[in-house]
C-alpha cells in the first residue's frame, strides 16, 4: 500500500435512533469517516422487528451506492462500521457491525480500538466452548455477554466491558436501545448529537467525530464521557457511569494527524490546534528558508501555522493526486520505488533554486520521508529542512493505531541527526512533548498526570498491556479464507 509509512487510522463507528432512511444516513456518516478506515464497511439496520445486514470489503461508496442495497436496510435504526485492521485478517467474516442472536433478543456491536486483553479472554472463552467466528478482539464482547449471567442486555454489557481492558469505543443496537459506550481513560472519541426525528420527536446519532454530524445535518449535543454507557430509546438517552472516575487520556495523535481538520475533538478544533502546534514548532525549530511547503493532506494547516509564525511563504509546492488508493500496477520492486509518485508531484515552479522546508505530521519508517525528500531535490530545491509536527514516533501503538512493531520505527533506533542523514535532510526537527502539550492548551506535559495518551512518544502506556506481557499463542484462526 502507498501510504504504509503512515500510522493508520483506528476504525470509525457511526450509530442512529429514530432516523428517517437510517441505512442512508449511516451511509453518509460513514462517508465522512471513510480516512478512519478504508478496508470494509458494514451497515446493521433493526426495523422494529428484524434486524438486517449488509458488509463488504472497500470503501463506503463501493458498497452504499445502488439502491437494491439500500432497500435491503429498512428502519429508523442502524449503526455502521469503517475498518482498519489492528487485529485480525481483512476477510468478510472480520467486517463490522457483528451480530448474534441472544435469548434477550438481537445484538450487534462495531468496535473501535483494541482491547489489549483480548488474547487472553479469547483463550478462557475457548476454554468454557465458546466458538469463535471472526480473529477480531471485537467479538470477545459478544462472547463475554453470552455467558454472563445478569438478565438484562445493559447489565450483561456493563458486565462484559468491566472484564475488559484497553481503548475502545463502541456503537451496539439492540431490539430496545441504541448503545454507546467509552473506554474508562477516554482514549477513543465518541460523540452523541440530535437531529430531527422521524416520529417528531428528536432523532438522535452516535459517531467518532463531529465531521460525521455535520454531513448529516446534526447539531452536536455533547462529548460521551470516558467511562460513560448512553442507552438512547423513544424516550431519549439516558447515562450510566459504571467506573470509578479517572483522569483522561484521550489520544493526542487524533488532533496531530487522525482525525479530519474539520473535526472538533474535546472541545478542541483539530484545525486550529493543527495550526498552533505548527506555529509552535516554527518557535522551536526555526529554519533559514524562502518557503514552507505541507507534505499534503496531513501536514497542511501544521504547515500553514509554521508559515505564519516564521513569516516566511506558504507554497504548495507538494501537489496530491487524490484519486490513488492501491497501486493499480502489479507491485514490483520499481513501482514500489515510484509508487510515492502517483500519490505526490513535485511543483517544480514552486520548488526550484528554493531553500524548502517540508512540513509532516509525523515519521514512521522513513521510507516514505525520503522519497518525498529526493522528489523534492529532483525538482531543483537549493536546500531541504524537515520539521515534524509531532514528537519522534519512537513506540507502538497497542491501543487501536496500526503502528510497526518498535524494531521498524525508525525513530526507536536512530539519532535525529541519523535520522536526518538517512531520509536526505539538511536538517530535521520535531516538536517537543512539552511543545505539543502547550500547542494544545496546557502549561506543558506532567509525567505524573499527563493530559493525553502520548505512548507513541513517550512509552509511558497508561493501560495495562496484558497480552503484550504474558507470553502468547499466535495462532487465532486455522481457516484461510480469500478475500
Amino acid at each position: 500500500m502507498i501510504d504504509d509509512d503512515k500510522p493508520h487510522e483506528e476504525c470509525g463507528v457511526f450509530g442512529a435512533w429514530n432516523v428517517t432512511d437510517s441505512a442512508a444516513i449511516t451511509a453518509l456518516g460513514l462517508h465522512a469517516l471513510q480516512h478512519r478506515g478504508q478496508e470494509a464497511t458494514g451497515i446493521v439496520t433493526h426495523d422494529g422487528v428484524r434486524f438486517h445486514s449488509h458488509k463488504g470489503l472497500g470503501l463506503v461508496g463501493d458498497n452504499y451506492g445502488d439502491t437494491k442495497t439500500m432497500a435491503g436496510l429498512p428502519g429508523t435504526r442502524a449503526i455502521g462500521h469503517n475498518r482498519y485492521a489492528t487485529t485480525g485478517e481483512t476477510v468478510l467474516r472480520n467486517v463490522q457491525p457483528l451480530f448474534a442472536e441472544f435469548e434477550f433478543g438481537g445484538f450487534a456491536v462495531g468496535h473501535n480500538g483494541n482491547l489489549t486483553n483480548a488474547h487472553t479472554l479469547r483463550k478462557a472463552l475457548t476454554r468454557r466452548g465458546c466458538l469463535f467466528q471472526s480473529t477480531m478482539d471485537s467479538e470477545v464482547f459478544i462472547h463475554l455477554i453470552a455467558i454472563s449471567l445478569y438478565a438484562s442486555v445493559v447489565d450483561r454489557l456493563i458486565d462484559a466491558i468491566k472484564q475488559v481492558i484497553g481503548a475502545y469505543s463502541l456503537v451496539a443496537l439492540t431490539d430496545e436501545h441504541l448503545i454507546g459506550v467509552r473506554d474508562p481513560l477516554g482514549v477513543r472519541p465518541l460523540i452523541l448529537g440530535r437531529v430531527h426525528g422521524a416520529d417528531g420527536n428528536a432523532g438522535w446519532i452516535l459517531a467518532s467525530e463531529t465531521c460525521a454530524l455535520d454531513i448529516v445535518g446534526a447539531d452536536f449535543i455533547r462529548d460521551i464521557e470516558p467511562g460513560e454507557i448512553v442507552l438512547i430509546d423513544d424516550s431519549g438517552v439516558r447515562s450510566i457511569k459504571p467506573f470509578a472516575p479517572q483522569s483522561p487520556r484521550f489520544c493526542v495523535f487524533e488532533y496531530i494527524y487522525f482525525a479530519r481538520p474539520d473535526s472538533v475533538m474535546e472541545g478542541t478544533s483539530v484545525y486550529n490546534a493543527r495550526k498552533l502546534i505548527g506555529a509552535q514548532l516554527a518557535k522551536e525549530a526555526p529554519a533559514e528558508a524562502d518557503v514552507i511547503v505541507p507534505v499534503p493532506d496531513s501536514g497542511v494547516p501544521a504547515a500553514m501555522g509554521f508559515a505564519e509564525a516564521s513569516g516566511v511563504a506558504f507554497e504548495l509546492g507538494i501537489i496530491r493526486n487524490h484519486y490513488v488508493g492501491r497501486t493499480f500496477i502489479e507491485p514490483t520492486d520499481q513501482i514500489r520505488h515510484l509508487g510515492v509518485r502517483l500519490k505526490h508531484s513535485a511543483n517544480r515552479a514552486i520548488l526550484e533554486g528554493k531553500r524548502v522546508v517540508l512540513v509532516d505530521d509525523s515519521i514512521v519508517r522513513g521510507t516514505t520521508s525520503q522519497k518525498i525528500v529526493e522528489m523534492v531535490r529532483a525538482a531543483g530545491a537549493a536546500e531541504v529542512h524537515m520539521r515534524i509536527a509531532g514528537p519522534p514516533t519512537a513506540y507502538s501503538c497497542f491501543y487501536g493505531i496500526d503502528t510497526p512493531e518498535r524494531s521498524k520505527l525508525l525513530a526507536a533506533r536512530n539519532s535525529i541527526e541519523e535520522m536526518a542523514k538517512l531520509i536526505g535532510v539538511d536538517s530535521l526537527a520535531f516538536i517537543s512533548i512539552d511543545g505539543l502539550y502547550r500547542a494544545l492548551g496546557k502549561s506543558g506535559r506532567d509525567p505524573k498526570n499527563p493530559a493525553f495518551c502520548d505512548a507513541c512518544f513517550t512509552g509511558d502506556y497508561p493501560i495495562a498491556l496484558t497480552d503484550h506481557i504474558e507470553p502468547r499463542d499466535e495462532q487465532l484462526t486455522l481457516l484461510a479464507e480469500l478475500s
